[in-house]
């Protein structure tokens, strides 16, 4: 991951695990979702973190513990990291500037908070859950021989 002042790289899987079609504007892109990848959190090294600026999105009137990290020069995006869970790190798609692996599925989930102008934009025979699916990342990842247990 390589943006203007900040760069990092980190250890994961690597491959498109799920669209999560969101209703927090800080949470998507454009096309109204986000595209969750996942590292592990030790395995992150980054240069010029002087440049980064932490978020916690408001949700319910409560403070959410999930840490979005961006450029504090330009705004860009680059990754989320949640104490619930901390030994993993969520780079945003639009923030890896390698080449990644094509998933062989996609997995829609977080239907439940779709805004009502996102296009649901689904293959017949593709996942589709309201909320977070039993699965975790790395068992999809596992599932598919794609973890990378480094």
């Amino acid at each position: 991951m390589r943006r203007g002042r900040i760069f990092g790289r980190g250890r994961g899987a690597g491959a498109l695990l799920a669209l999560l079609l969101l209703d927090l504007p800080q949470d998507r892109g454009g096309g109204g979702y986000a595209i969750n990848l996942g590292a592990r959190a030790a395995s992150l090294e980054v240069r010029g973190v002087e440049h980064l600026t932490v978020f916690q999105a408001e949700i319910d009137g409560a403070r959410s513990p999930a840490e979005r990290r961006f450029c504090s020069r330009c705004g860009s995006a680059l990754w989320v990291w949640d104490p619930r869970w901390p030994e993993l790190v969520h780079p945003f798609a639009s923030a890896i500037d390698t080449p990644l692996p094509k998933a062989p599925e996609q997995v829609h989930m977080m239907l439940g908070a779709k805004p009502d102008w996102a296009r649901l934009d689904a293959e017949k025979g593709e996942a589709r859950f309201d909320d977070y699916p039993e699965e975790s990342l790395d068992d999809w990842h596992r599932r598919h021989g794609l973890l990378d247990e480094g």
